[in-house]
């Protein structure tokens, strides 16, 4: 009998979501458990090297790390998700390296109070689409019409400019439109829909009120 899966979760978390994706994808049953980030409790720093999410409790042992976290999904959940070929499952892993890039970017895009370093992420960010847009074919998705784990990981890059766009236009699929339409197609996908909460947007945009950061002073403007 598989060991009971828990999911240690934030809210805002993309890493987080990308395990809770796959999750769903695969159909494997798993409990989510929330903790406070800014007042994290003691049993969680017990488990957690890092002091971060996510966490899967797998049984009585502990995985951290996304990637650690989805290959380990992977290879003891059914559905595979990753492409049976070493050289693209390898490819594919590259990809989601990439990912967690962007997320370093979007990173200081959020927080970052300095006109320059916003400049220059926000430009970073449509090279890296950019350079997206050339390895996507004709979709809907990474690989095509089969779902993969570098959508679990990209669909949190998006959604958090579903956030951004109501706030202001940073132009960074302007000319990416490949990008445009699996940005649309994750959207929609129940696993990626579901893997936040309902009033994910109000939450986030009040985090990012309170870092109080180019983003939120040029929405406001």
């Amino acid at each position: 009998m598989a060991a009971p899966l828990t999911l240690v979760s934030f809210d805002l978390c993309p890493y987080v979501q990308r395990a809770a994706i796959v999750l769903a994808e695969k159909g494997a049953p798993f409990r989510r458990i929330d903790v406070d980030l800014a007042a994290k409790p003691d049993w969680f720093k017990a488990i957690s090297p890092f002091g971060k999410v996510p966490l899967l409790k797998a049984g009585d042992h502990v995985l951290f790390e996304s990637a650690a976290i989805v290959e380990y999904l992977e290879e003891t959940q059914g559905k595979p998700l990753h492409p049976a070929d070493p050289l693209s499952r390898a490819r594919h892993r590259g990809w989601m390296e990439f990912g967690s890039s962007i997320l370093a970017d979007i990173w200081i895009v959020e927080t970052t109070a300095d006109r320059a370093s916003f400049d220059a992420k926000v430009a970073i960010l449509k090279e890296k689409f950019q350079r997206l847009e050339g390895e996507l074919g004709g979709g809907p998705y990474f690989a095509g019409d089969r779902f993969c784990i570098v959508d679990a990981v990209f669909a949190p890059v998006f959604r958090y400019f579903d956030v951004f766009d109501g706030m202001v236009d940073l132009g960074v699929f302007a000319a990416t439109p490949k990008v445009r339409a699996w940005r649309r197609a994750l959207a929609i996908r129940p696993s990626v829909a579901n893997a936040v909460v309902a009033d994910y947007p109000r939450r986030l945009s009040a985090f990012l009120e309170r870092q109080a950061g180019i983003i939120t002073r040029q929405a406001a403007a």
